[in-house]
């Protein structure tokens, strides 16, 4: 019998989602957990370790070792890692919210990305309803600002964008709501560990 790590939200609780291989997990993952706490007036924050993801044509590490990677490197008392999405049988994000929403339906759910994956957004499957359901939180990485600014979601949501200064609200705000916020990057990728070796290696992230 498989055992799923199923997380637990209060009703009223607002949690972050951070989707992702985590393939493997560094701490440019948990700076911008931290930061989106601060910024965006977050309860908890769930670590979605994805099965897989559609976008990538290689597959990544076993999820049990991704899984206990996370664990390793994202330590908060406000964080959790999990593999729900194993349980849901989701893949793609908005599937897996629409599954959320139904097993959690008191608990208000805000979408996190870094700014790399708001350029590309448009590319995602049934992106539009991700942002007509819950507020997405943005957090920058070096680099990115500028082509998520211009970026095809980004300029189509224009009006729904709650200035940085308001960021503390976007956790009770309606859909469609987004915030963009630039913070103090860590400039570390998981691409880049992967290529260094030390994934393959079998050493934990630092």
């Amino acid at each position: 019998m498989e055992h799923y790590d199923i997380p637990y939200a209060r009703p009223g609780q607002v949690v972050g989602l951070f989707g992702g291989s985590f393939d493997p997990p560094h701490q440019g993952h948990v700076h911008v957990t931290r930061e989106a706490i601060k910024a965006f007036g977050l309860d908890r924050v769930w670590w979605l370790v994805s099965p897989g993801n559609p976008l990538k044509e290689r597959g990544p590490a076993p999820l049990a070792r991704r899984m206990m990677a996370a664990r390793a490197v994202m330590q908060h008392p406000r964080v959790e890692v999990t593999d729900i999405e194993a349980l849901t049988g989701t893949r793609a994000t908005a599937d897996t919210l629409a599954a959320l929403r139904r097993l959690y339906p008191q608990v208000r759910f805000v979408w996190l990305m870094g700014a790399d994956n708001l350029a590309q957004f448009h590319r995602w499957k049934d992106w539009r309803q991700i942002m007509d359901s819950v507020p997405v939180g943005v957090v920058a990485r070096p680099g990115d600002r500028i082509s998520a600014r211009m970026s095809p979601a980004a300029r189509l949501y224009a009006k729904y964008r709650i200035d940085g200064q308001a960021r503390h609200l976007l956790g009770r705000a309606e859909a469609p709501a987004w915030c963009f916020v630039n913070v103090p990057m860590v400039d570390v990728s998981s691409t880049e560990l992967r290529n260094r070796g030390d994934w393959s290696d079998g050493v934990l992230p630092e």
